[in-house]
């Protein structure tokens, strides 16, 4: 109570303006024009799009190439200008004294240094950034083929995915995993029960406009569990003055007959902006050529969300909600011993269970059967940006509830036996100096407050509260050619287990029963982790730069490491916790170089990072060998040791001139994980991604005749080598084999009149229908098929997706 009660006056104090010891007055107005041209023939640039990410706000030239934006402050703002099929454009510019700007764009083969914002004070360009982040633009999150949003980003390098079916996918970043990366949404963490194997990312894949992944520890600003990186999905920016518009958007894939729709409307109207949208999404199960249709691995997915605010010369404030939910199957893998086929649990009788073999409509069924999850996830955000002269006072507070149920009694279809009930507030306040002398210094706090109650009849994990706060400071040094920045972060956790006894058959009862189990202990943890970087970024010239970035992490145990001790349904497992373990601590080295020619664009990174105390979960064996079994189900307990992690990522994209419009994509990915002082069997990490190597061979043609603009046409291999270095103790993990998959792509803008009617895509991944597993796959470890020997469930087969977008203007600029 004394924790809820000093976060409410906290938040009041650092969201009341009037709190404050300066007054948020009304900045003195000023306009910014001009006109974009092509710097080569002087010709005007229509539909260029000029945009000042730290305001949120942007404008489209018109026909004859001029731009205008009004209710602006006069202070320094980053302003980039973007058209595809030309280089960016970014200027630092002083409102006060410029407000007529003209930009000449240059063609460009290939966009290397993109605008970022994750993990920064303001918006910098990624090769000025001394940190490792890549991109992920618009157009290739819409040429993508996916089931949800990591999925779409997990064959970028350095990027994997920890997958349950084809609707569950968790992050990793470099060989982490978990509560180790940190997703953001709307400006806050996405918090939604992270330490659970298959618990996934709630966010719709729909809403989300671009994607930047910070590689390693250098994220002062969101603190404890930011060890691996951040994954930051970040919304489509706010349209200009006038313009309302919006887009349809339908998805069909053939494998699981996956239909996804969405539909969105946005609009600017003097500066009150606002954004909506609804998706739907819903698949059977899906198939590969060695089990079929994998029985209950359909799901269903809908989210209605959006953003309501003010962009004005004071800055702006942003509103954000979403209501999402998921209905995922549970996949157990079972099958009848006599044909291999997936069989399902059926009741016999009010009191009896059976199974039978699953039939054709039951593979083919949208709805998931028991076993199942029920997963709601609510979010309100207010995002805040107030103009403070040259400075600016970021503000953030948002509110999650993240309701998880498990369904997986046949007997009591309706009755849910796991129930989470977690309530998250997560605050930020950070202010950020006026530039003086090419110096930017920000300050600020941040952290969250959550309750986590069980409200089920089967329990996991302990009712708890945890309350955190972080406090950081973060110097930015410009030079013509170098950027320097650097900053710290001190964080205190704490931790409150709370007291459960159960009674003979598992339900909750009091401590007074003479009869009561205590499953879980009262406790007490508080723990205290020193962040922080240092990094500088080298512009050789146009072509070439090099980066070099030192991080310290810190990560505090998550609640199932610290007091897990039952069964998890979704994981068929009994996980046993630990109250000891200690903090985790992470020192990491990143270099990277970087090329961008007439020829050539590329970027190699390579990083080191030593883990103390790193926690993974372990299989215990039983004393006479074998499995340790608990409840009927195999047994696990969370362990720790010191671990060294190293690898890169290398990208090269051959461009050969004139033939501009031809590319030849390679990237490869490397990770080895050690853990040290081990013998061979317990001496490398679980879930470490094996060698991966992609290559595509892209034609981009920006206008292949007056009705097909932005076509493409793609041909790429993606080849995961085997991996053989894995975690076998007590056969926790077991070798996976290495696969290829071959997939194409083609699509393009239908332009009549010069209007866009509709995007389409069309993508064939796995052609050749490929039989693997992925070694991040869950479902690797299922029931053994004793018809065909094999172990475990596996991967999609070949998957054709289309994709259509109808965009719609109800309203244009200038009308």
């Amino acid at each position: 109570m004394i924790k809820t009660l000093f976060i409410i006056i906290l938040l009041t104090i650092l969201f009341s303006e009037s709190a404050l010891p300066f007054s948020i007055d009304e900045p003195v107005r000023t306009t910014l024009s001009g006109k974009i041209t092509d710097k080569k023939t002087g010709e005007a640039l229509p539909d260029a799009s000029v945009y000042i990410p730290d305001l949120k706000t942007g404008t489209m030239s018109g026909k004859d190439g001029s731009y205008r934006l009004e209710d602006l402050p006069q202070s320094k703002v980053l302003v980039q200008v973007s058209l595809i099929g030309y280089k960016l454009i970014s200027d630092k510019i002083d409102l006060s004294k410029v407000s007529e700007m003209d930009f000449a764009m240059e063609e460009s083969i290939v966009e290397l240094n993109e605008i970022v914002v994750t993990g920064l004070s303001e918006a910098s360009e990624r090769n000025r950034t001394p940190t490792p982040i890549t991109t992920i633009s618009p157009v290739q999150l819409k040429q993508s083929s996916a089931t949800n949003i990591i999925d779409a980003i997990a064959t970028y390098p350095g990027i994997s995915q920890i997958t349950t079916g084809s609707g569950i996918s968790k992050p990793v970043i470099r060989g982490l995993g978990y509560n180790r990366v940190v997703v953001v949404k709307d400006g806050v963490r996405q918090e939604g029960q992270q330490w659970g194997d298959e618990h996934g990312i709630e966010i719709d894949e729909y809403t989300v406009n671009k994607v930047e992944i910070l590689k390693g520890p250098a994220s002062l600003a969101y603190g404890s569990d930011a060890m691996a990186g951040v994954i930051n999905l970040i919304s489509a920016p706010t349209l200009p003055n006038g313009v309302i518009s919006g887009n349809l958007l339908s998805n069909y894939q053939t494998n699981n007959g996956l239909i996804g729709l969405s539909a969105s409307l946005s609009g600017n109207q003097k500066g009150f902006i606002w954004d909506l949208r609804y998706s739907n999404k819903s698949a059977h199960s899906y198939k590969n050529k060695y089990d079929g249709y994998v029985f209950n691995s359909c799901f269903k997915e809908n989210n209605l969300s959006g953003i309501i605010g003010l962009n004005k010369s004071w800055g702006y404030s942003h509103l954000h909600f979403s209501v999402y939910n998921l209905t995922p199957g549970i996949i157990e893998g079972e099958r009848d011993r006599s044909t291999g086929k997936f069989v399902k649990v059926i009741a016999v009788n009010d009191t009896t269970e059976g199974s039978e073999i699953a039939n054709n409509s039951d593979l083919k069924s949208y709805t998931p059967v028991t076993p199942y999850q029920k997963i709601h996830h609510y979010s309100l955000v207010l995002n805040n940006n107030f103009i403070l002269g040259n400075g600016s006072l970021k503000t953030i507070i948002g509110w999650q509830q993240n309701q998880r149920q498990e369904f997986a009694d046949i007997l009591k279809v309706n009755q849910y036996g796991l129930y989470f009930l977690l309530n998250s507030v997560n605050y930020e306040v950070h202010y950020n100096l006026p530039e003086k002398n090419n110096y930017n210094i920000s300050f600020g706090a941040s952290g969250m407050y959550q309750n986590s109650l069980n409200k089920g009849t089967e329990f996991l994990i302990p009712d708890y509260n945890l309350f955190d706060i972080g406090v950081f400071g973060i110097v930015k040094k410009s030079y013509v050619k170098l950027n320097l920045s650097g900053g710290l972060r001190y964080d205190i956790r704490n931790e409150h287990g709370k007291d459960l006894y159960v009674d003979a058959d598992g339900n909750r009862t009091v401590a007074a029963d003479p009869n009561s189990i205590r499953q879980f202990s009262d406790f007490h943890s508080e723990f205290y982790g020193v962040s922080g970087s240092v990094g500088a970024a080298y512009q050789f010239n146009e072509n070439f730069y090099t980066k070099l970035n030192i991080s310290k992490g810190f990560r505090a145990p998550n609640i199932a490491e610290l007091s897990a001790n039952g069964v998890h349904e979704g994981t068929v497992n009994y996980i046993i916790g630990v109250p000891t373990l200690k903090p985790e601590n992470s020192l990491q080295l990143d270099y990277a170089f970087g090329v961008n020619t007439l020829h050539v664009t590329g970027e190699a990174s390579l990083f080191y990072n030593k883990i103390n105390n790193y926690i993974f979960l372990e299989k215990l064996q039983g004393i006479a060998g074998g499995d340790s079994i608990t409840d009927g189900f195999s047994t696990f307990k969370y362990s720790s040791g010191n671990a060294d992690l190293y690898g890169g990522e290398l990208s090269i994209d051959i461009h050969p001139h004139p033939l501009d419009w031809l590319h030849f994509e390679n990237t490869f990915s490397y990770v080895q994980s050690l853990q040290e002082d081990q013998p061979d069997s317990s001496k490398y990490l679980p879930f470490t991604p094996p060698f991966k190597i992609t290559s595509e061979l892209r034609a981009d043609i920006k206008k292949l005749s007056e009705n097909f603009h932005n076509s493409y046409f793609l041909i790429g291999v993606d080849k995961y080598f085997a991996q053989n270095k894995f975690y076998s103790a007590n056969g926790t993990e077991t070798a996976t084999p290495g696969y290829a998959l071959l997939n194409i792509g083609i699509g393009t803008d239908v332009v009549i009149n010069k209007k866009t009617l509709f995007s389409l895509y069309l993508n064939v991944n796995n052609l050749t229908d490929a039989g693997y597993q992925s070694h991040l796959s869950r479902l690797k470890y299922e029931a053994v098929n004793e018809v065909t020997g094999r172990t475990g469930v596996f991967n999609m087969g070949r998957n054709i997706s289309m994709k259509l977008i109808v965009p719609f203007d109800i309203r244009r600029q200038g009308k």
